[in-house]
């Protein structure tokens, strides 16, 4: 039976009043959230079920009943889901018409490198103000915006590529707006994310958002390659179907409801009644204020913020231990992907559809992890599952890397998919296990991080295969990633032995 809003009212209002002695709940978390914990409660306690996650049945399914897809019925998520779909098929476009632009244009690894330079800094600076306006400000706006400004980038390089105009400093610019906007929404889509779903389903929607973004790697690059091979299409085409699937993941985003925020310094209401007052005036002042002066308020106080996630996560060791990892991992191995241009069309001399073939075939690897991952990543096995997923990715560099011939890079291609998508699943499952949800967009913004240092990272790795060759360095990459994982173990089984110390010195006392 669906509810009544006088109940939903109703249990709303009673859950926003505090327990004696408990902490008060704040006002960030939102009906969604407080409907998303309710779908697990048992009917004997008389709780009701939100309609929003109930099965099409009238059930509502859990991971275990419900199979990998059980996020995707709560209706808010699929819209999320299939917006990030879309959005991912552009950019994974316009990633590898970028490179291969700038290979065109140079035929230089190092400026395959240098053209992921300004996505990296721009990523670096925007990702930290991102995860302080996710905790702060409306997601769906913050995404709105930011996917605006990405579809208008894909259009104007099409533009730029029809009118002959096109130019590498031009494919420098649209890398530093991707990565601006990649910092400014990436930690809103996944903080997001577990409102929507609740704590108890985070695992496996991230899971499917990976899934999302790995079958997306599927087919994108190779469309990508094949149009820009292809007289009808070409370089502008492609961009030009990039920012229609762009525009579609913009629509997709506009039914999705307004989450509620927490002023910086403010504290939640004692009573239903004023939170729901204030929560109610701060929506109205944020759209009378409009979106530019909603951001200027949120980052007066954007550095303080900044600094408080930061110790948030050095002081809680399992958390700081997968952020590390996670950042070092992704710095030194993801880089990789950079030079495949360079592999593909320099050393085993293929066409640059084939660029995107090899692309695609990381992507197979990366669906099945993904497809795996949906039923074990809320399971008390994903700390292991990272280690294995980290170790897998370091050889799967090393081999491709060393590849004698196109084929062999294929397979092995296949393998680094799977691996990579297997460590960034679960880095970023047990970080968001780890966090409140005060923190959680701070927390996600400084796992992002990682992607604008392997953007850094990867104008010097150029310009070091221009000196050492290429196969050396993807090489170097895969092993540099096996260091950081044994790292990660050890110092993970010296805290273990330190705290089962400490509770035998307790149990001593």
């Amino acid at each position: 039976m669906t509810d009544s809003a006088s109940e939903i009212a109703a249990r709303r209002n009673s859950a926003a009043v505090p327990a004696p002695g408990a902490t008060p709940a704040t006002k960030r978390d939102g009906a969604l959230a407080e409907d998303a914990r309710s779908a697990h409660a048992t009917p004997a306690t008389g709780s009701h079920v939100s309609g929003a996650l109930r099965s099409p049945g009238g059930a509502v399914g859990t991971g275990s009943s419900a199979g990998m897809f059980t996020s995707l019925r709560v209706p808010a998520f699929r819209a999320l889901w299939w917006s990030g779909a879309f959005s991912f098929v552009s950019v994974h476009m316009q990633f590898l018409l970028r490179g291969l632009l700038a290979w065109d244009l140079t035929e230089r690894e190092g400026a395959l490198g240098l053209v992921y330079l300004p996505f990296g800094v721009a990523l670096l600076l925007a990702t930290p103000l991102g995860g302080v306006a996710a905790d702060r400000l409306s997601k769906r706006r913050l995404m709105l915006a930011g996917q605006l400004i990405l579809t208008l980038t894909a259009v104007g390089m099409g533009v730029a590529v029809a009118t002959g105009t096109i130019s590498f400093w031009m494919l420098l610019v649209a890398a530093g707006l991707q990565g601006l906007m990649f910092g400014l929404i990436g930690p809103a889509r996944i903080s997001m994310t577990t409102e929507i779903v609740g704590r108890e389903r985070v695992g496996n929607a991230i899971t499917l958002s990976s899934l999302s973004m790995s079958g997306s790697r599927l087919f994108a690059p190779s469309l990508a390659g094949t149009l820009a091979g292809t007289a009808l299409f070409g370089f502008a085409g492609a961009y030009f179907v990039s920012a229609t699937c762009a525009a579609v993941s913009l629509v997709l985003l506009l039914p999705l409801p307004e989450t509620r925020v927490v002023a910086p310094g403010r504290p939640a209401a004692a009573s239903h009644a004023a939170s729901d007052v204030a929560a109610d005036a701060e929506m109205s002042v944020h759209s009378r204020r409009g979106a530019f002066a909603s951001v200027a308020s949120a980052l007066g106080s954007a550095l303080a913020d900044i600094a408080e996630g930061v110790r948030y996560v050095v002081g809680r060791p399992r958390l700081r231990r997968v952020i590390v990892v996670s950042t070092t991992v992704i710095m030194f191995g993801f880089s990789y992907i950079v030079f495949l241009p360079a592999l593909v069309e320099g050393l085993f001399e293929r066409s640059e559809a084939d660029v995107g073939y090899l692309t695609s075939a990381t992507a197979v690897g990366a669906v099945a992890a993904a497809a795996m991952l949906a039923k074990r990543a809320d399971s008390s096995s994903a700390p292991q599952l990272l280690v294995i997923s980290g170790f897998g990715f370091g050889a799967t560099v090393i081999a491709l890397g060393l590849s004698p011939s196109y084929w062999v890079a294929m397979a092995f291609a296949a393998g680094v998919g799977a691996a990579a998508t297997g460590f960034m699943t679960l880095s970023q499952v047990l970080s968001m296990r780890a966090s409140d949800d005060a923190h959680q967009g701070r927390v996600q913004s400084l796992l992002q991080l990682a992607f604008a240092a392997f953007a850094l990272t990867a104008t010097p790795a150029g310009a070091l295969a221009e000196l050492v060759g290429l196969r050396t360095v993807i090489a170097g990459m895969g092993a540099a990633v096996i260091v950081a994982m044994a790292a990660y173990v050890l110092t993970g089984r010296r805290e273990n032995q330190f705290a089962e110390n400490g509770a035998v010195a307790t149990r001593a006392r």
